[in-house]
């Protein structure tokens, strides 16, 4: 248990784990923390505060998106090959100096306000966060002993949770109180501490000259494009209707073709970077799609509560991020070590399935929304929803692990990084578009029991008429009609959110099943211990 993922034989050319165990293994552990929290935050940083972002950089609204889609599309591009690339030129090479150069361009990002540049840097700064979860991931894999997976691991996974559920509330401080311009400027001090930790907690590591020379660079190139473009037409795909424009059809189909020809390649190449055949078990693809699936219900805290208490409670993300760091974040770090606990000394297979559970029965709570909801209405679902964040992505991760070829950490981390990245995007692109058109539906149809002309309607305008007529009567008919519309959206918006929680207790129901359908692990190094 004290030694590092063995390596595979002398002849195999693949990438396997060749690094040395860390002399400071407290240091390489603060890397995984710093680095895979940092770039949850600034992932999710966009799309709390994308409308601050607008105002502050005085961009439109196409600008807006685009700057984010660029941003997290560049992440996305580089993210799977970051695994190969440390297994190549070592970890300190990979994580370390782009930890420098990220807190550089966080320096400068808010002092820019030409957008050609201002996409430029935001991309450039993407392919530099794209690097740290997965060469937080891989630091655990070549450089810690097995002894202290488990622990690592656990924190590279409560930073989802973590991130989701604080990021609000960071921002609308910064916002509110110090300044947007702060949401850069932390990873000013905040990368540099993380390149500390790479120097300090990986070893030296020489060039694998041999590896380069045998590259797969179309693997590479074909994988990181074509989910890249992917992600843009998914993330572009609600705003601008799908099918009904161009830009998001040749994005869907360039990136699916980039994919599919990246599989061939994988195939047919003599030296395959990303070997198939390594999410070829029954329990490694079953964990693959729960990742996906968890990725899907987890929308229900990361953007169905916040999302209704912005669009129905009118409220700003200062009103309502401490409430989710209070009853969300907090009780995941209480439940850490359960969760460490339980994976140990159990079958991880059944914490996952108390975490769906969890998230099942926090859906259910959510479909009996109503508009007056307020804050406190939703403590219960938090509290059930920060079981689900910390009993499912960490035993899925360590029963995928168990059930693969530990001497292929390469292919592995790729595959995970894939399926992190594109499964969250597709579940919040799924999200947003089931949202969009069942609000459309709803309120087509409540719209159908306000014909002109109704007498009940007629009546209910001409009181309302009548109470706002004392501030101006001349305007008073067409207030009235305005109140109206606005309840009925109101009411459309609300039945589309409880929709949403359908959809994502459907999705822990389906995280379930992939639990049920799961052999036992072979026996190995992640066996549960005997109490």
């Amino acid at each position: 248990m004290g030694t590092a993922m063995p390596a595979g034989s002398g002849s195999d050319s693949r990438p396997t784990n060749t690094g040395a165990l860390s002399q400071r293994p407290l240091f390489a552990v603060g890397a995984v923390l710093v680095g895979s929290f940092l770039a949850n935050f600034d992932t999710r940083l966009f799309s709390v505060a994308l409308g601050d972002l607008r105002g502050a950089y005085s961009l439109g609204y196409d600008e807006g998106t685009w700057l984010s889609t660029a941003t997290t599309a560049s992440q996305i591009a580089v993210a799977p090959a970051v695994a190969w690339l440390a297994t190549v030129f070592g970890l300190r090479r990979v994580l370390g100096w782009p930890s420098i150069l990220y807190a550089v361009l966080s320096l400068l990002l808010p002092l820019v306000h030409d957008f050609d540049l201002l996409i430029t840097l935001g991309i450039l700064r993407g392919l530099l966060l794209g690097t740290f979860v997965p060469a937080a991931l891989l630091i655990i894999f070549r450089n810690l002993p097995m002894r202290w997976w488990i622990l690592a691991l656990a924190i590279y996974s409560a930073r989802v949770g973590l991130s989701l559920n604080t990021v609000t509330a960071v921002v609308g401080f910064y916002v509110d109180r110090v300044g947007w311009q702060w949401m850069f400027w932390q990873d000013a001090l905040v990368a540099p501490l993380m390149a500390l930790c790479a120097f300090l907690g990986t070893p030296p590591e020489r060039i694998n000259v041999e590896l380069l020379a045998k590259a797969d660079w179309g693997g590479i190139v074909l994988l990181g494009a074509g989910m890249a473009m992917v992600y843009a037409g998914l993330d572009q795909g609600n705003r601008l209707d799908w099918l009904q424009s161009g830009t998001v059809v040749s994005l869907l189909l360039g990136g699916a073709a980039l994919v599919s020809g990246f599989f061939v390649n994988e195939v047919l190449v003599e030296h395959p970077w990303a070997e198939v055949d390594v999410i070829m078990s029954r329990n490694i693809g079953l964990a693959l799609i729960a990742i996906v699936l968890y990725a899907l219900t987890s929308l229900s805290n990361a953007a169905l509560a916040p999302n209704f208490l912005a669009v129905v409670g009118q409220l700003r993300p200062e009103q309502s991020g401490s409430v989710f760091a209070a009853y969300t974040a907090v009780p995941m770090l209480i439940l850490l070590p359960a969760t460490v606990y339980l994976i140990k000394f159990y079958d991880a297979r059944l914490t996952v399935l108390c975490g769906f559970s969890a998230f099942a029965a926090a859906g259910l709570l959510g479909t009996r929304l109503t508009h007056a909801w307020s804050i406190d209405d939703f403590v219960p679902m938090l509290l059930l929803q920060s079981i689900g964040q910390s009993f499912c992505l960490l035993p899925l991760m360590m029963i995928a692990l168990a059930s693969s070829n530990l001497a292929r950490s390469t292919a592995f981390a790729a595959y995970v990084q894939v399926v992190r990245l594109g499964g969250s995007e597709f579940g919040a692109a799924l999200m947003a578009t089931w949202l969009r058109v069942r609000e459309q539906q709803h309120s087509n149809s409540l719209g159908q029991h306000l014909l002109d002309g109704d007498a009940n309607l007629s009546e209910r305008i001409a009181k309302l008429a009548s109470s706002l007529a004392k501030a101006d009567a001349a305007t008073a008919s067409e207030r009235a009609v305005s109140v109206i519309a606005a309840t009925v959206k109101r009411e459309a918006n609300t039945l589309s959110f409880i929709d949403g929680f359908w959809l994502a207790f459907f999705a822990a129901i389906a995280g379930i099943a992939c639990i049920a359908f799961m052999s036992k692990p072979p026996p190995g190094p992640f066996t549960p211990k005997p109490r």
